[in-house]
């Protein structure tokens, strides 16, 4: 079986309307941070929230430092965009949880265009190569996405769309290609590292996908896909205090992340430490209570109160 991947954080480059409704409104609250690439905040950033679920959307701004505040919001998933004069616009997906449940901030960094200027005809081209790739045709919004990079070379971030593109097909060496030109202009860019790791463990090679997941700081890995799986690399090779730890920051970015949460109390079982697995398996019923694997946890949890 194929391993599971989100597109949360795949950055798609795209400038979109919006339809202007309310039917986005509901009890959660998101908020979230936008910086440069060095680091520094960002002030005056357009950040557009789209909820799928009703095709409705609101917009706010980031303040001096940098911070977005989105308040009164329905919990399901969400598409972000952020765009500033100077900067290459940046899309997200996020599930956003309800009133009942603290969502995790949000850090997006932008990249500071450099004699790039964005026209109407790229503008066009970036519609229509994000819009393909949303209803599956790949190799069409290939053909997009790669007219864009062969008009403006400057915009090589664009190979990391093309990178997508090929995975999603599981044409993998071919993702990997694109994945590969993104590093050569920026080594350190964690979403073009994240997605060679995740082709070497869709091709079964963990160990190499382990050493390019492990040229990312763990600190800026934001999937909770990304780490579940880097965690289950760890768990079934029995380095567990590793697996640990990636669980752990998957249920925090995403608290009803159920199979993460399972494994996570698991993990603390092969690590003997029982009150944290009761804790974890206790939580997972919150989420889920009536499923076959409820049933395990309500097991465990049985077997874990007699100790």
């Amino acid at each position: 079986m194929k391993k599971r991947w989100s597109l949360a954080v795949m950055i798609i480059i795209i400038m979109t309307s919006w339809v202007f409704s309310q039917d986005w409104k509901g009890q959660g609250r998101q908020i979230g941070y936008v910086y440069d690439d060095k680091g520094n905040p960002l002030e005056g950033v357009k950040v557009k929230l789209f909820y799928v679920k009703t095709q409705s959307s609101f917009e706010v701004t980031t303040d001096a430092e940098g911070k977005w505040v989105a308040n009164g919001v329905k919990g399901g998933t969400w598409w972000i965009d952020f765009e500033v004069p100077g900067y290459l616009p940046k899309k997200i997906s996020v599930n956003i949880l309800d009133f009942r449940q603290k969502n995790a901030p949000i850090e997006i960094r932008m990249k500071k265009l450099e004699g790039l200027y964005i026209t109407a005809d790229l503008k066009e081209d970036f519609i229509k190569a994000n819009n393909l790739f949303g209803e599956g045709k790949y190799e069409e919004a290939i053909g997009l996405y790669e007219g864009v990079v062969k008009k403006f070379p400057d915009a090589y971030i664009v190979n990391l769309n093309i990178g997508h593109s090929y995975f999603q097909m599981e044409k993998y060496d071919e993702a990997e290609k694109f994945y590969q030109k993104v590093l050569e202009s920026d080594p350190k860019h964690v979403q073009a590292l994240i997605g060679v790791g995740n082709c070497y463990t869709n091709r079964g090679d963990n160990n190499k996908a382990l050493e390019w997941y492990g040229k990312i700081e763990f600190e800026k890995i934001d999937d909770s896909i990304v780490l579940y799986n880097v965690g289950t690399i760890f768990y079934n090779n029995s380095k567990f205090e590793d697996a640990l730890r990636y669980y752990g920051k998957a249920v925090k970015i995403q608290e009803d992340f159920l199979d993460a949460r399972y494994q996570l109390g698991l993990t603390y079982l092969a690590l003997g430490k029982n009150p944290e697995a009761l804790k974890e398996f206790e939580d997972y019923l919150n989420f889920d209570s009536d499923s076959e694997r409820a049933s395990q946890v309500k097991n465990f949890i049985e077997y874990l109160r007699k100790r």
